[in-house]
């Protein structure tokens, strides 16, 4: 952007200018300005200003800056991607489909569609490992047996509260730093000791609370027991407790219900959220997310799991 955009009723008012919508976009992709072909990699291009698109002069294809990201094969304009995007990021308890459909002229389906393959672009990739102080914790995400449709209960469940029925999330934060998320079929110790070894440092300090899936591993290993306190002195998991508030608020709150194969999506979202939070403006997040679309794609069929190996 030529000038730091502080409110969403600004950023609205400079994506209206379709030139610099291709600016942000040539920018993040681009940053020395020169368009590479996605067809056939070379650099010499020629601008169709009436159709906003280059021609390139190697294998004489015509490509928008669309190509190559999320936003691929859309129709939807792309001042109206960039300002989803700018509230998917900036939204701390996220943003519904409804809203987006009210805010920028979609229809909700469309809207959902675009939320989803702007998810896939917050993705951020899982290079390195955690370190220093680490935080573990699971959490349970799913409604209440007694509000489920009788088609939609687990066999066999009686009761209206406790875990049956409910997706488990693992989380593992970083103090002071990254958080990483995600689902598992179990919480068993093979389970998550299999993700301390893929995702922490040797030398890292766990800090957990007394479930026994944590024991045994090979590294300092600090519990709080929370049935007799939550805090003692630097022995806690209030950071990672933090973490599922937030993702908890988002989905009970803005996005009410998610389907359990979609839970995955969300949990990123909410991932880039927090690992981005030091961002001192919101132009700094959405810069931040816009250098992630390239090279990422998402069919509705994929999406739908109209086809195999989508999830």
């Amino acid at each position: 952007m030529s000038e730091p955009s502080k409110t969403l009723t600004e950023v609205i008012r400079h994506f209206e200018n379709p030139m610099n919508c291709v600016a942000a976009m040539v920018a993040m992709r681009w940053p020395d300005g020169n368009p590479v072909c996605p067809h056939c990699g070379d650099v010499r291009q020629h601008w169709l200003a009436t159709q906003m698109r280059w021609k390139c002069y190697g294998c004489r294809k015509q490509f928008s800056v669309k190509v190559g990201t999320v936003m691929e094969d859309s129709p939807i304009a792309l001042d109206k991607w960039l300002v989803t995007l700018w509230m998917l990021v900036n939204c701390k308890n996220g943003i519904s489909s409804y809203e987006v459909m009210r805010t920028v002229g979609v229809t909700q389906k469309s809207a959902w569609f675009m939320l989803q393959r702007l998810r896939l672009a917050l993705q951020e990739d899982k290079d390195g490992k955690l370190g220093g102080t680490v935080e573990m914790d699971e959490t349970f995400v799913g409604g209440k047996l007694a509000n489920m449709h009788k088609s939609k209960k687990p066999v066999g469940a009686t009761k209206s509260r406790g875990v049956v029925g409910k997706a488990i999330v693992v989380g593992m934060l970083e103090r002071n730093g990254r958080v990483r998320a995600e689902v598992v079929m179990e919480r068993t110790q093979e389970t998550l000791h299999d993700l301390v070894a893929k995702n922490l440092d040797s030398d890292a300090t766990l800090m957990t609370d007394e479930w026994g899936g944590y024991k045994g591993t090979d590294l300092e290993h600090q519990v709080i027991n929370h049935a007799y306190r939550y805090v003692s002195g630097l022995i806690h998991t209030q950071g990672i407790e933090n973490f599922w508030s937030l993702l908890k608020r988002g989905l009970n709150g803005t996005y009410i219900s998610v389907e359990p194969f979609h839970l995955f999506r969300y949990i990123d979202e909410q991932a880039f959220r927090f690992n981005n939070r030091k961002h001192t403006t919101d132009e700094g997040r959405f810069m931040k997310a816009l250098s992630q679309i390239a090279g990422k794609r998402l069919t509705y069929a994929e999406l739908t799991g109209q086809v195999a190996g989508s999830f």
